[in-house]
């Protein structure tokens, strides 16, 4: 299966490092969603979308890179994100990602989301929140994820 993941990660490369770890078992290749040309989707099987969650959604970037998409009828697709409040929130948090693509008539294979370090705003006066994630553990879970994508 010929995998390609869109993700957008800034401030501390948290959602690049779990970008990276599902490439490494789905053998993906990896694009910005400023580097990517839609043509590419209809040469892969599987479609990764994922950043880190800003204001309860994925960055601006990826969403305005799926609102611009024509139908991709069939195309199995799946969501990713880091967080700071982690998987507890993910339901919300993906909802405009998730909503999107479905109107784009992609079918949601699965979705996933971690911890990552915040310390932006106030935060970065105590060191931010979430320090060292998403840790072994969380690339760890990510793997499991995408294994059962495969």
């Amino acid at each position: 299966m010929k995998t390609l993941i869109i993700y957008k990660s800034i401030h501390h490369d948290n959602t690049k490092k779990v970008a990276e770890r599902m490439a490494s078992i789905l053998e993906a290749k990896l694009v910005g969603p400023n580097d990517f040309n839609p043509i590419e989707i209809s040469n892969h099987d599987l479609i990764g979308f994922g950043s880190g969650i800003y204001a309860v959604k994925h960055h601006k970037d990826l969403l305005d890179l799926v609102y611009n998409f024509p139908d991709f009828s069939g195309k199995k697709a799946f969501v990713f994100s880091t967080s700071g409040a982690g998987e507890k929130d993910m339901t919300k948090s993906h909802k405009k990602l998730r909503e999107k693509l479905k109107e784009k008539k992609f079918k949601i294979v699965g979705e996933f989301n971690c911890k990552g370090w915040v310390g932006l705003g106030p935060l970065k006066l105590i060191g931010g929140m979430n320090k060292g994630r998403p840790n072994e553990e969380d690339l760890k879970n990510a793997e499991k994820f995408a294994k059962k994508l495969r």
